[in-house]
């Protein structure tokens, strides 16, 4: 109390010197003072009223307590009574044994009574729930059926309640209910027969399959109520819950896989072909079930089944086993391609899950693949392994087939344009390009994989091709005579080659989107030298003929028999038309030495004829000039020979034109292409003549 004193009069003494700051203020003390008084008189009423109030309330409740505690007393007397009249009545209640057996025994002729009706009609609503099924007057059938489970599961009920232990009593009312059980099962079966057939039930007569839904809602209910009950009470009818709900489900689950799996009408050895007609019946009777879900079933079924969804689950749940299903068979390439097309494009495609009617119910995008990735890359590998050896066997037997026509007596076919070609190559690339489109269909990574197959397995060929070609020739060179038409066969082989490469070039710029593709193909540098290859050898090969045909003749030549009248430079003439009008047939660029480049040819013929036909000696030497300034790779031993052909130039002559030859050969133009370097002139002499 000291410490609060002394605080208080250092907060009176700080009060007072804040007042009295200025000598003005003395006038004022007085005035101070009665404010003060005032606003002491002030907090000491309210103290007074406050206290007054807490010792008003501490007397209430005391009040109040000296009540309670008399309240106790009373309370703990009464009990004290009436725990001494309950021990004084045991006596007497268990002598009211006989009056609680007879309660229990009025209660039961009391349910017995109130049962009595439905108890005696039991056989009758029997046969009519029987007689509605039958009829299927479902709806009838199911409100008889759960009047008799109403009264069964009543009585059971109050046996139960009465004495649970009593299984001889229970059993003698389940017995007299027998009939009951069999009842729901046979009307069990109509709603599963109706709800097998719904998609077809929901166009004809959508009412029955609406009394389907109503029933099982109703057992729904029946249910619900019965396992609420089950909590309190721990009874639970014979056959109950019954589930139907979920049943309906199951069996809707069965009914889409079956309806999936009975799709497959043939076999493999019936019908090459099955698996696209299965793929599309599957594809067709989706998309129309589905679709009726979707338009007709769904008003059948109240919001909470979820119907649709459910179906969509059901059908694509059915779809994936069932491409798991074929997956694991052993099928053949072009079938592998027909279910992954039908997998990866198919499925989701307009045809079939995006389609316009469904939307916007079906979300593609939500939907989990058919297949799963390992099982989709097994058959790729698969698919590329059978197809390596399909593509070696078709370009074998196509080679093959290809051989055999060069033996045939008869010309082969020519283009528009008049070249010689066989089918070799519209076969090859026709094979290639069908298993490209297929690819394609699948995805762009397979198509880019096929291509670069076809190129690797059209690298091979092309060797093979060449030896073929080889063969052909060196079989021909052993007997001239045969094949007939060996010529016109090796112009179309030479043809080919620029067919092939044409084709090769289309290919990739047909099949490949972009450079990077470009870079994972084999190079057509390799290809092209291969082509480019067995087409100089078969050129090799043409002149070969040609001049195995006139090397008689060309012996024949500065002869006895010559000068003394021969047909040699007619049949050479004869012999070389005939061959150029087979060699206008080679294709651009293998023509060379024919065809456009033939005028200049002739251009040479006539320089050398006019050499030999001049008739005056003394221009010997200028036309002999003028030759070597347009051919500056002749060499002397050409000259020589022409000379010696001419028979009449003097030997100051020879030596004079030689002599301005040795001095150096003339510059020849950047477009000028030898021709005599590779002309070799044989000796001439007297002799030869005298033959």
């Amino acid at each position: 109390m000291k410490e609060t004193d002394r605080e208080a009069v250092a907060t009176a003494v700080q009060r007072v010197a804040g007042m009295l700051q200025r000598p003005d203020q003395l006038d004022k003390v007085e005035q101070y003072r009665r404010r003060e008084a005032r606003k002491k008189a002030s907090v000491e009423a309210r103290l007074k009223a406050a206290i007054q109030s807490q010792l008003d309330g501490v007397r209430t409740g005391l009040s109040q307590l000296h009540n309670a505690l008399n309240d106790v007393k009373d309370i703990q007397q009464s009990l004290a009574d009436v725990s001494k009249d309950w021990r004084q009545s045991i006596n007497t209640i268990e002598s009211l044994k006989d009056v609680k057996d007879a309660v229990v025994q009025h209660s039961q002729l009391a349910a017995a009574v109130e049962n009595l009706k439905n108890i005696f009609s039991v056989p009758e609503i029997v046969r009519e729930t029987q007689d509605l099924i039958e009829q299927g007057a479902l709806l009838q059938a199911h409100r008889k059926l759960m009047d008799l489970e109403c009264s069964r599961d009543g009585l059971m009920y109050e046996q139960y309640r009465m004495d649970s232990g009593n299984t001889r009593d229970m059993t003698l009312i389940h017995g007299y209910f027998g009939s009951t059980q069999g009842l729901s099962d046979e009307l069990a079966k109509q709603l599963w027969m109706v709800l097998q057939r719904s998609l077809v039930t929901v166009r004809r007569d959508p009412t029955l399959l609406v009394s389907v839904v109503r029933i099982i809602e109703r057992e729904e209910k029946i249910d619900r109520r019965i396992l609420d009950r089950k909590k309190q009470t721990g009874f639970v009818p014979p056959g109950r819950p019954k589930n139907w709900k979920e049943k309906m489900f199951t069996i809707l689950e069965r009914t889409v896989t079956t309806r999936i799996e009975g799709t497959q009408a043939d076999t493999r050895e019936s019908d090459k072909m099955w698996l696209v007609r299965h793929l599309e019946i599957i594809r067709k009777y989706v998309l129309d079930d589905l679709i009726v879900a979707k338009n007709l079933m769904v008003q059948c079924f109240p919001p909470h089944y979820e119907i649709f969804k459910n179906l969509l689950n059901m059908y694509h749940q059915a779809l994936s086993t069932r491409m798991q299903d074929l997956a694991s068979e052993d099928l053949e390439a072009n079938e592998i391609v027909s279910l992954l097309t039908w997998v990866l494009n198919t499925y989701t495609s307009t045809e079939m899950m995006r389609n316009v009617e469904l939307a916007p119910e079906v979300d593609v995008g939500t939907l989990e693949p058919l297949l799963s990735p390992h099982v989709v890359s097994e058959l790729l590998d698969t698919y590329m392994s059978t197809l390596t050896s399909n593509i070696i066997a078709w370009l074998r037997k196509a080679l093959e087939t290809d051989k055999k026509d060069w033996v045939k007596e008869t010309e082969p076919e020519a283009d528009q344009d008049g070249y010689y070609q066989t089918t070799l190559p519209a076969i090859v690339f026709q094979m290639f390009e069908q298993n490209l489109q297929v690819a394609a269909q699948i995805s762009e990574d397979l198509k880019t994989k096929v291509l670069v197959l076809c190129l690797q397995q059209m690298n091979s060929f092309l060797s093979r091709y060449k030896d073929e070609a080889q063969l052909y020739k060196e079989e021909h060179l052993r007997n001239r005579q045969h094949p007939h038409c060996y010529v016109q066969y090796m112009i179309a082989i030479i043809n080919n080659c620029q067919t092939f490469k044409e084709s090769i070039v289309s290919l990739k710029r047909k099949y490949l989107k972009n450079e990077v593709e470009e870079g994972v193909s084999p190079s057509q540098p390799s290809m092209d030298g291969i082509l480019d290859a067995i087409a100089k050898e078969g050129c090799s090969g043409l002149l070969e003929e040609v001049f195995l045909d006139l090397e008689q003749h060309l012996n024949e030549l500065m002869t006895k028999k010559w000068l003394l009248g021969s047909n040699a430079v007619d049949i050479i003439c004869v012999t070389v038309e005939d061959y150029f009008n087979d060699f206008a047939k080679i294709k651009k660029p293998y023509k060379k030495g024919f065809g456009e480049d033939v005028d200049g040819y002739c251009d040479t013929i006539v320089a050398v004829a006019e050499v030999i036909k001049l008739t005056d000696p003394s221009l010997l030497y200028l036309e002999v000039s003028t030759l070597v300034s347009k051919y500056p790779d002749i060499r002397d031993d050409h000259i020589g020979a022409l000379l010696a052909v001419r028979g009449d130039a003097s030997r100051d002559m020879k030596q004079t034109i030689m002599e301005t030859l040795e001095q150096g050969p003339a510059q020849a133009s950047p477009s000028y292409v030898p021709l005599f370097k590779d002309i070799v002139v044989p000796s001439l002499n007297v002799a030869k003549l005298l033959k």
